[in-house]
């Protein structure tokens, strides 16, 4: 019974003591306020992904609580076939690389929307917040036709010059191929093939400073369309493609 009582005092006075301190503590003292709740950000993005080359991403997103927000975004990305090999004509030191049967280049452009909910906020100024990302909206292929620089006999002996094609599978060898033309031919040949994309990801918001957006978001997203998208001549194409992605972004809440 006497220990219980003593180990009641002992609790008692440090409580006491802890109330006595907040009550003395220097009332100009620093103490840190959480953040303001913004209304939403806007953010600018660098992204990298497994089938294809680098793309851009905008994404303005608008707070609904202090948990979950939704966004609108816009991506563009170039996207490549699997099946593509990179080859060189084996008789010029001096020709330049192009993919052999490769029919059109293809660009990705994305414009969809989607929701962001927070699953861990910050525990400090230099904490981490993750949040789960999932959205959707119109994927839109455009393709290109590709030209080449091809070879043909002068009726000289051994002189060719060269002259700039669209490439055909029926026409064009890997020997007659001197390598790929500029990317401004085709230009006026480009053709729309309309779509759907959907998206999740995890998004990793490290910045010190409550109002900057500094964010690395990796995720997986798949485009769907309704035909095939002739990227290959030779080989058999795809209307689905499935890509794993990595993005930096950047961005200011407001």
């Amino acid at each position: 019974m006497n220990l219980i009582r003593r180990i009641t005092l002992l609790a008692f006075l440090l409580l006491a003591s802890i109330f006595a301190y907040s009550q003395n503590s220097n009332p100009n003292e620093f103490v840190e306020e959480k953040p303001p709740l913004m209304k939403g950000e806007i953010a600018f993005g660098l992204n990298v992904h497994t089938s294809g080359t680098l793309g851009l991403q905008f994404r303005k997103a608008k707070n609904l609580t202090g948990y979950k927000k939704i966004y609108w975004e816009l991506d563009l990305v170039g996207m490549k076939h699997p099946k593509e090999i990179k080859s060189v004509n084996r008789y010029f030191t001096d020709a330049k690389a192009f993919v052999f049967g490769k029919q059109n280049n293809l660009t990705i452009l994305r414009g969809g929307a989607g929701f962001e909910k927070t699953i861990y906020s910050k525990a400090e100024k230099n904490g981490i917040e993750i949040r789960f990302v999932y959205g959707g909206g119109l994927s839109l292929g455009i393709t290109k036709p590709v030209y080449l620089n091809i070879l043909e006999p002068t009726g000289k002996f051994g002189e060719f010059e060269t002259v700039v094609e669209k490439y055909d599978p029926n026409k064009h060898f890997l020997d007659d191929i001197y390598g790929r033309a500029p990317f401004t031919y085709g230009l006026n040949q480009i053709n729309l093939h309309p779509g759907a994309y959907g998206r999740i990801a995890f998004n990793f918001e490290y910045s010190p400073i409550y109002y900057d957006v500094k964010a690395l978001e990796l995720g997986a997203i798949i485009d769907a369309y309704p035909k095939e998208i002739p990227i290959m001549a030779l080989i058999e194409n795809k209307k689905f493609y499935f890509t794993f992605y990595m993005t930096f972004i950047y961005g200011r809440k407001k």
